[in-house]
Parts: structure tokens; sequence; C-alpha cells
């Protein structure tokens, strides 16, 4: 088995955005989707400290410290990108302004619940962020993930056991096995994009049941 790494997922993430969507890069792992959308298509980013119109990672030793995302990252701006008020910034993700948010997590439900601030352990650092206000305030909500944790145990469950950041909100997960759909009737898979692993497999690695693809 092959699974991904992370810049081929964030690549597949990139892909599924369509034209002028608004879109909002979680911090972390999201944030590299920036690199890879077309450049023939016009996708608008936006960070919740204040910024639309942020585009690709900067070249090593072209940052420009004045300009960063919420994650403290050094990013570039596109022509006709602004910045703005903190303020307004959540007044665009709270009104519904936003098409999807990416989103890392801890764990993923059969249902579309996502924890992806605590682990709930004594020595963790809690790092919510803006997450509750984009899983509640985007009309879509893309999770992009490891599949498995370091240990190897299932990151999406039947029922998340970490700290909940936002109930029945996920409309697709994307891991370095597999793209994921969540439906009213349960979790499909898209695609299968770990070469040579097969849908018994993918299922054993996920602590909750799964639909083939329609192709299977």
């Amino acid at each position: 088995m092959k699974p991904l790494d992370r810049d081929r997922i964030a690549a597949r993430v990139a892909r599924d955005i369509p034209e002028g969507a608004y879109v909002n890069l979680g911090i972390g792992l999201p944030t590299r989707v920036a690199n890879y959308l077309p450049k023939d298509r016009e996708v608008i980013l936006h960070s919740e400290n204040g910024v639309l119109g942020l585009g690709p990672r900067p070249a090593q030793g072209a940052e420009d410290p004045d300009l960063i995302d919420a994650g403290k990252n050094p990013v570039t701006l596109v022509p006709g990108g602004a910045f703005f008020h903190h303020a307004d910034s959540f007044a665009m993700i709270r009104g519904g302004h936003i098409d999807i948010c990416v989103l890392g997590a801890f764990q993923v439900s059969e249902a579309g619940d996502i924890a992806n601030w605590h682990t709930g352990e004594p020595d963790a650092i809690p790092a919510v962020g803006g997450a509750m206000d984009l899983v509640s305030g985007a009309k879509q909500v893309f999770v992009m993930m490891e599949h498995v944790t370091k240990k190897g145990e299932p990151k999406i469950v039947r029922r998340c056991t970490y700290p909940l950041t936002g109930l029945r909100c996920v409309s697709r997960i994307y891991t370095d096995l597999a793209v994921i759909d969540v439906r009213p009737d349960g979790l499909h898979v898209v695609e299968i994009v770990a070469e040579g692993l097969s849908f018994a497999q993918l299922q054993q690695l996920t602590a909750a049941p799964l639909r083939p693809p329609a192709s299977a």
C-alpha cells in the first residue's frame, strides 16, 4: 500500500474546489491547498484574521512579515486582495458567506461530527481558533487528515471521543487513503487514493461502516 503524502492530499482537495468559491483554509495541513489550486480557476481564499484573496506560500526569502494567515504563516496576496478588521472577517463566516472551509481533524464521526481542537489529554494544548464558527457558518466543510493516528488508531469513527467542534457538519473527508462523502445514510467512499489498497483493507482501518465506491 502506498498512501498519499500531505502535498498530494492537498492537491486532491484543490481539485474539488469549484470556480468562484470563497474558501477558508484552516491552520496547518489545509494551508497547503493554496499551492495546488489551478492557475486558470478563480478561487478566493479567506483567512479569519482578516484577509481575502490569499495566494500561495511565498518563496523562501520573499516573505513579508506584515502578510500572514491566521496561523501566523507568511502568505502572498493576489491582485485585488484585501485586509480588513477581524470582526468583519468573522461576520463573513457567521453570515454564511464562505462556500467551503477546509479543516484538519483529530476525529470525524459517521454522522459528520468533527473533533479538531483538543484531544482531552491533560497535557494537550487546546487550540479552537475560529473552527467552531467555520463549521457552523461555511456552506460545506471539507476535512483533510491522515486516515489513522501515529499509533494506527482510526480517526474516522462511529462516535467522536474527543471534545466536539461541531455536530453533523462535515461534507467530505480527504485522507491519505481515500475520499469519503458524509451523507444522511452514512459514509460513502468516493475514491480510494492509496495505491494498492482494497476496499476491505480500507474498512479495516476505519472504525465506522463504509459504503464502497460506485465502481467497486
